[in-house]
């Protein structure tokens, strides 16, 4: 839970910037860096997780500078494993929240500008609430994945019980130990129950703010 919580929060204010400026921006290579933010959803997670290993290790450029400055460690720790999976999760989230940009009516914008708010208060004040559906989802998905994170997270900070095991890890665990077939249905239960439960309360909250929102655009 507590990586899954923190890849999220630290997900989604990098995932509503970028979608902005995909949805509001041109700019020559947007469709590159459309493309590679999306690499992790379409790149083996192994692959994924070697990447991180190979720049945020110890010995890795970002991983040695990150050390050496500021003594943050991600290689073979709990703060790696958010990394991963946040990393994993992200381009989940920027499909959500760029497809809820795409669709405000920029009238409303342009109302705001007109009326003498600037770029920052017509954002802050028009356009994110409008984008909380979507925003609302994408933050879900990206959750939900950074829960069920597996292959760029034991590629990347291994699977050691108490700094780096995740809940998919630890039911891949237990499913190599003989006898060990209830502890592993035992997790498999409460991700289940811990996924269900975040989609129904992210479904719930989402006709609240669209209704919300209807009523505000008339």
């Amino acid at each position: 839970m507590k990586v899954a919580i923190v890849a999220t929060l630290a997900a989604l204010p990098v995932a509503i910037g970028f979608a902005y400026l995909l949805a509001r921006t041109r700019f020559p290579g947007k469709t590159l860096l459309d493309a590679v933010l999306h690499l992790p959803l379409v790149l083996p997670p192994v692959v994924t997780g070697y990447v991180l290993l190979l720049l945020f290790g110890r010995k890795g450029p970002a991983g040695a500078w990150l050390y050496e400055h500021l003594g943050i460690v991600f290689s073979f720790r709990w703060t790696g494993a958010a990394l991963a999976a946040a990393i994993m999760g992200f381009p989940l989230m920027l499909r959500a929240i760029r497809l809820s940009f795409e669709s405000i009516d920029r009238r409303l914008e342009d109302a705001a500008g007109s009326l003498g708010a600037n770029g920052l208060w017509t954002f802050a004040l028009i356009t994110l609430p409008l984008a909380l559906p979507g925003v609302l989802a994408g933050a879900v998905l990206g959750f939900a994945k950074a829960l069920g994170e597996f292959g760029a997270t034991i590629t990347f900070v291994s699977n050691i019980p108490g700094e780096t095991q995740t809940i998919a890890s630890a039911i891949y665990t237990y499913t190599q130990v003989p006898g060990a077939d209830a502890s592993a249905m035992r997790l498999m239960g409460v991700s289940i129950v811990i996924a269900l439960g975040a989609v129904v309360l992210a479904e719930v909250l989402n006709q609240r703010m669209q209704r919300r929102i209807a009523v505000y655009e008339r």
